[in-house]
């Protein structure tokens, strides 16, 4: 049978989620966990919603994994969060139909980009949001998002990729919604949501407007930049502590 959980991490330490040989991933750490509770002789197959790369959190990602038929999800998940925890927890254990697919069932995608606006760092958000000192216009990074909302070619904001063919993966995605908010006293905090996102496109998207925000460029500058499709236009990577893979929707 088919089991769903939900996962939240602290990418701090992490390689990404992605199993891989020889580093710490969150997917190895999982993986392994699962196979220990369950007594199997090799680490069970995950499929995620996203894969996120090296220091970037998540509160809501989504695996799914089979199972034999008749196992206890709910003390699977306890049990599982034993091994794993704090760093990792999982939550929700559900079991799926077998159409159902963590990745390719999902509608969409909302990442959370956190940035800690204030002259001085704060200790307790080191390695969970980017520490930018100069004051940022919240204003007009509002401005910033509507560009980016609809579908659009966004080469420009993403990290070329190519198929198992060697041909290169279009980067045209749709965005549904993006906006800027104020959390705790000097926090700024990006959502965006999206059918789906290419490698890098919140980090680029987030250090781009950073730029907007400090008056380095003008949010209108926004709408050439993305019809460039062109990398070097568009602004530094933000780094990836800010950034969490925050919900992912099914129908």
């Amino acid at each position: 049978m088919r089991v769903r959980l939900t996962v939240a991490y602290d990418g701090s330490g992490f390689h990404g989620f992605a199993a891989n040989e020889g580093v710490r991933t969150v997917a190895g750490e999982l993986a392994d966990a699962i196979r220990r509770v369950l007594h199997l002789d090799e680490p069970i197959g995950l499929t995620c919603a996203g894969r996120t790369d090296k220091g970037v959190h998540a509160l809501g990602q989504v695996v799914t994994f089979d199972v034999v038929d008749g196992t206890d999800v709910v003390e699977l998940a306890r049990r599982v969060n034993r091994i794993v925890g704090p760093q990792i927890a999982v939550r929700d254990p559900l079991v799926v139909p077998d159409t159902f697919d963590a990745r390719f069932s999902a509608v969409s995608r909302t990442y959370r980009y956190v940035i800690w606006n204030r002259p001085e760092p704060d200790p307790f958000r080191a390695g969970r949001a980017w520490h930018v000192a100069a004051p940022l216009d919240l204003a007009v990074l509002r401005l910033a998002c509507d560009p980016f909302i609809g579908e659009h070619d966004f080469s420009a904001f993403c990290r070329a990729a190519t198929r198992t063919d060697g041909t290169p993966a279009p980067l045209r995605r749709r965005v549904l919604t993006a906006a800027w908010a104020t959390g705790a006293p000097g926090e700024l905090v990006f959502t965006i949501t999206a059918t789906s996102f290419c490698h890098q496109m919140v980090r680029s998207i987030v250090g781009t407007m950073v730029e907007v925000g400090l008056g380095r460029r003008s949010a209108g500058e926004l709408v050439r930049v993305i019809a460039s499709g062109d990398r070097a236009n568009a602004g530094r990577l933000a780094p990836s502590e800010g950034l969490y893979l925050a919900e992912v929707a099914y129908e």
